[in-house]
């Protein structure tokens, strides 16, 4: 009994992870629409999926002791906002709008660093930290490339409302505007490692909460 309770929390953890991360990177494209402040957007956006992504995966990494793990993780990620973007599609948004999974690359360095270093929870965290935290940014601008004409589709499909925080003062301002892709990466490459440390950790709780 106390296996398969042990289990089904492990299972429940994961799709909670997987569901919030991906209510928070839903709108990860929506540097699109903040035509004003683009790139302070992207660069914030870019590094709430890098941390999103690493607890999760790693969490679930460590729980089954499988390199690939990681990869069907973020491939979850993907297909629940691929399906919510339909969502979007149905109101009239444009479906061609961030699809691209950004995520798969970066989880399978995760995979990558856990397999090479022969399963090394110290090795997964630290490399594998930092280079999902450096990798995501940097897809995440291929991501932005590769939406037709960025400009036109926020004029086309304009937001309805700005949140207050993320209303424009003067455009095009501010030290994120020189490098999004870099300041994403290297604040990513630092906190990333921080999160994957939490992922791991909360697979050794649990064990001890279901003890």
């Amino acid at each position: 009994v106390m296996v398969w309770l042990r289990r089904c929390t492990h299972y429940l953890f994961i799709v909670v992870v997987a569901v919030n991360s991906t209510l928070l990177t839903i709108n990860a494209g929506d540097y699109i629409f903040y035509t004003d402040w683009a790139w302070t957007s992207f660069t914030v956006f870019s590094i709430s999926q890098t941390l999103m992504l690493v607890v999760g995966a790693c969490y679930y990494l460590t729980f089954t002791g499988v390199p690939g793990t990681a990869t069907y993780y973020a491939l979850i990620m993907t297909v629940y906002t691929w399906v919510a973007k339909g969502a979007w599609f149905a109101l009239g948004y444009p479906y061609d709008f961030i699809v691209t999974p950004v995520w798969l690359p970066s989880a399978m360095l995760l995979d990558l660093s856990y397999w090479a270093t022969k399963r090394n929870k110290h090795s997964l965290i630290l490399f594998g930290g930092v280079l999902v935290g450096m990798s995501l940014p940097l897809f995440n601008m291929v991501n932005l490339i590769t939406v037709a004409d960025p400009l036109e589709t926020a004029f086309k499909y304009p937001r309805p409302t700005l949140p207050p925080y993320m209303t424009p003062i003067e455009p095009q301002v501010g030290k994120f505007y020189n490098s999004p892709v870099a300041l994403g990466a290297g604040a990513g490459a630092v906190l990333s490692v921080t999160m994957a440390a939490l992922g791991v950790k909360l697979n050794t709780w649990t064990y001890r909460w279901m003890a």
